[in-house]
């Protein structure tokens, strides 16, 4: 999945994009001009330790972007458009572009992709969300489309154990190991 910010203007936004970003293996996808640089502390201090691990590419312009990226299938998320983000199909290489948060993605673009423009549906004095979170409810349906493919889907305790009967199969059986290795254990030091 690619995630494209248009002219994003916010550091704190896109760098907390950027940690989604890692978090998901997405990659980041940045249209000048952008409104700060990304060398700027905020933008670090908001993608935390994240940053240098993010997979992204900043282009000159838009048409710099459709050039170098063979024109993708683009999603723009816009609060203009007529479809709902839940109401269409995401593919797993698809390219899910946001707009500068002041003013949106420019209507000349929306007008010539009018077809793959959606929106999150809010209350009808809700002007829009914060990028970020716009970005993350997008991005999260469109990886559930994909079955999360690549990505740790369940978790773990850190000092304790889940009871066998409320774990998927797979789980069920590591809890069954780990009861029998601790037994094995026992007296011979503790198990994590």
């Amino acid at each position: 999945m690619n995630i494209v910010l248009y002219e994003p203007e916010i550091p704190y936004n896109t760098g907390n994009i950027g940690r989604t970003c890692v978090a998901v293996n997405s990659r980041l996808h940045l249209i000048k001009p952008l409104g700060f640089s990304l060398g700027q502390k905020e933008i670090k201090r908001a993608g935390l330790d994240y940053w240098p691990k993010l997979d992204h590419r900043v282009y000159e312009n838009y048409n710099d972007f459709l050039e170098k990226n063979n024109h993708p299938k683009i999603w723009m998320a816009s609060t203009k458009a007529h479809k709902l983000y839940t109401e269409v199909s995401f593919g797993p290489d698809d390219y899910i572009m946001f707009g500068p948060e002041s003013r949106g993605i420019p209507e000349e673009i929306l007008v010539e992709n009018e077809e793959n423009c959606i929106r999150i549906p809010m209350y009808e004095d809700t002007r829009s969300l914060n990028l970020c979170n716009s970005v993350a409810i997008i991005l999260y349906e469109a990886l559930r489309q994909n079955d999360f493919e690549g990505l740790k889907k369940d978790g773990e305790l850190h000092r304790l154990h889940w009871k066998e009967e409320n774990c998927p199969p797979a789980r069920a059986l590591i809890v069954r190991i780990r009861k029998l290795l601790s037994v094995v254990l026992k007296g011979r030091g503790s198990y994590n």
